[in-house]
Order: C-alpha cells, then structure tokens, then sequence
C-alpha cells in the first residue's frame, strides 16, 4: 500500500537529509571544483527540506505536486554536486540502487 502524501513527504524529507552531504564542513564543501556554489546549493536544499518539516508539523497537507517539486529541486541539486565531486552515492537512495523516482 503506498503511503499517504504527507508520509510520502516526510519519508523524501529523511531520504533527502541521509544522502546529501549537510553535515560536511564549509571546508570540505569549498574544497574541490566548484560548479554552481555547493554551500549555496546545499544551503537552499536544507532550508526547503526545514520549510517543508515545519510545514508537515503544523498538520498542512501535501499534494503530488508539491512533493514533484522538492524532488524536482533535489535532483538538479544532486547533479551540481555530483560534478563538484560531493555525492559519492545517488541522493535519495533507496538501498537496491536505484534513486527514488
């Protein structure tokens, strides 16, 4: 049975939160090439991912098309990493390989 909206939401928050690299160092994130500002990029991402948990928190519903969006986001923010060299594995992945989609 596939999960409601705001479960969906909450999970892809999660999701999101164990495959980006937030808790590395400005260091760290400044340190390789830089394609697009990674720490910018990372930034916004967290911020989204806080908005949207305080949005969950204060009971607000989800829709399709707002969870499509944050994945949306997520991905174009994977890819810039992924060429500064910051994601070693694919964000949000659901452990068999595949990102989730």
């Amino acid at each position: 049975m596939k999960p409601d909206s705001n479960t969906a939401m909450q999970q892809l928050i999660e999701r999101m939160r164990d495959a980006f690299p937030f808790d590395r160092s400005e260091a760290q994130i400044c340190a390789g090439p830089c394609h697009g500002c990674p720490l910018k990029l990372l930034q916004f991402l967290e911020s989204e991912l806080d908005a949207w948990q305080q949005r969950l928190d204060d009971g607000e519903r989800v829709g399709f098309v707002e969870l499509s969006q944050l994945l949306r986001i997520s991905r174009k923010i994977q890819r810039a990493l992924q060429k500064s060299d910051l994601m070693l594995t694919p964000a949000c992945n659901d452990g068999d390989g595949a990102a989730v989609d």
